[in-house]
């Protein structure tokens, strides 16, 4: 089992953070697209290589996060129209996200079976996220996963 941590930079106006290990190793870098459209988070692994691409729908109605790993569409994550409060859905093949996934405290299931846990880190400068994983082969999808669930509180805190 690997943990990972995430800490965004609150004043980091392109959005370039590190995912680090349990020991403060650098094991991905992440880019925001600042002041381009559609809005995307690149995330590359320690050797600089692209391994997951977050991309913002543009002109949609609701917004909509579509999350690719290694190329390939995973996960879709879309507001559904709520006249009081903001609910959004998550679409995924085979990946299954229990508990509340809105509030950064959830596991990942990969068809029933756990394969990692997410937990928001409390009191610190910034959105700051422990993620265990226990299946290393869904580590990309976890660290995708839960970028493309803060850019969602993101942009809705923003609306």
């Amino acid at each position: 089992m690997r943990q990972l941590y995430i800490k965004q930079k609150v004043f980091s106006l392109s959005g370039k953070f590190t995912v680090k290990d349990q020991d403060e190793k650098d094991r991905y870098y992440v880019e925001g697209s600042f002041m381009k459209v559609p809005k995307t988070f690149s995330i590359m692994d320690a050797s600089r290589d692209k391994v997951a691409l977050i991309t913002k729908k543009t002109f949609s109605f609701l917004p909509k996060f579509f999350v690719a790993v290694n190329g390939q569409e995973v996960v879709t994550i879309k507001r559904e129209w709520s006249l009081l409060k903001a609910r959004y859905t998550m679409d995924a093949a085979g990946i299954e996200v229990q508990g509340n996934w809105w509030d950064m405290n959830f596991k990942v299931l990969q068809h029933g079976r756990v394969v990692g846990e997410v937990g928001q880190e409390w009191f610190t400068w910034g959105d700051s996220y422990k993620v265990q994983v226990i299946d290393e082969e869904m580590e990309t999808i976890m660290i995708a996963l839960v970028i493309a669930i803060d850019c969602a509180k993101a942009d809705q805190a923003s609306a």
